[in-house]
């Protein structure tokens, strides 16, 4: 199982100098990738962060994260589908020929429904929207001149150069049943997120079963649960909202939920928070490994203050034990 790290690079802990450091010191440490969320007007919803507006651009941070760093991998979970296709396959394909082949591309359908009107998206159907730009990016990035009359998307004779160097894999993001589906059948990879690990379960022996239809290799799986760890178990529960996430939690319409029926404790949320002292966090991790995970990205969001210290107790602690 490979680990990563979510950048701080929106809410109120965001910085420029802070995203480049934690990321040069997560490649010393031995993570093996990190990673960025997307936004165009970000509308805060703190059920268990800090609400707060700031949000620097993906792949912009993508690029001054690998140019500062040698071998980190970087990925989107996830980029959202209201930039045109053609324009990101020429940025990514781009970003490649200065960092090489170590760029992930996980694309969603997004949350906040004024984005996609905000650029001319609006009542598009935003699952058939990530596939359309799944399509067009892979062909484009064969070196294929590509046509396209399908709304919202109408152009002719498309090509691009240079293409990418090597190749860019395509992961499809999101929780639901419906994208494990999708991920199966049209991409590389499923990122779903937080995830409960009972859901997770039940969400891997789909892909495994879809992917099997299609005759299609099975898909990398790679999640991003809010993550505190600290020297004792209290110091890192103190750090994490259970309220908003437990709310959250039990608002998720397709999760399998506990005997009880609802989510109660921090516990009941295992996997879709990982957290505790090293010893517990990599009990968790490998836990969650078992479960089929192939990517597991620490999000530090709850503690973004402590970015470094965080990063450092996962790198010197825990990570020795998962390789």
């Amino acid at each position: 199982m490979r680990t990563g790290l979510l950048l701080p690079h929106f809410g109120v802990h965001a910085d420029a100098q802070t995203i480049i450091e934690g990321s040069k010191l997560a490649e010393r440490l031995g993570f093996h990738s990190v990673w960025v969320r997307d936004h165009l007007l970000f509308e805060p919803h703190g059920e268990f962060e800090k609400p707060n507006e700031t949000f620097f651009e993906a792949l912009t941070v993508l690029t001054a994260v690998g140019a500062a760093t040698e071998r980190l991998v970087v990925g989107t979970g996830s980029l959202i589908p209201f930039r045109h296709p053609l324009i990101a396959a020429q940025t990514v394909a781009t970003m490649t020929q200065f960092l090489g082949p170590r760029v992930v591309i996980g694309m969603g359908t997004g949350n906040f429904d004024h984005e996609f009107a905000a650029v001319g998206l609006g009542g598009v159907t935003r699952a058939e929207l990530v596939i359309d730009n799944f399509d067009i990016m892979r062909r484009i990035w064969r070196g294929e001149t590509v046509s396209w009359h399908r709304p919202p998307f109408e152009f002719d004779d498309a090509k691009i150069a240079p293409l990418p160097a090597g190749e860019v894999p395509l992961w499809f993001c999101g929780n639901t049943p419906r994208s494990a589906r999708i991920a199966a059948e049209h991409a590389d990879g499923w990122m779903p997120g937080r995830i409960g690990i009972d859901t997770l379960r039940k969400r891997v022996d789909t892909l495994a079963k879809v992917a099997a239809d299609f005759g299609r290799p099975h898909p990398n799986v790679g999640i991003i649960p809010p993550t505190s760890i600290d020297k004792t178990h209290e110091g890192a529960l103190a750090k994490v909202n259970v309220d908003g996430l437990l709310k959250w939690a039990n608002n998720a319409r397709f999760w399998v939920k506990p005997s009880s029926g609802r989510f109660e404790t921090a516990d009941d949320l295992r996997g879709a928070l990982v957290y505790g002292t090293p010893d517990e966090v990599v009990e968790q991790c490998l836990e969650l490994r078992d479960a089929g995970v192939d990517d597991l990205v620490f999000d530090f969001r709850l503690s973004f203050d402590e970015w470094e210290d965080q990063i450092a107790l996962i790198g010197e602690e825990v990570l020795p034990h998962l390789s």
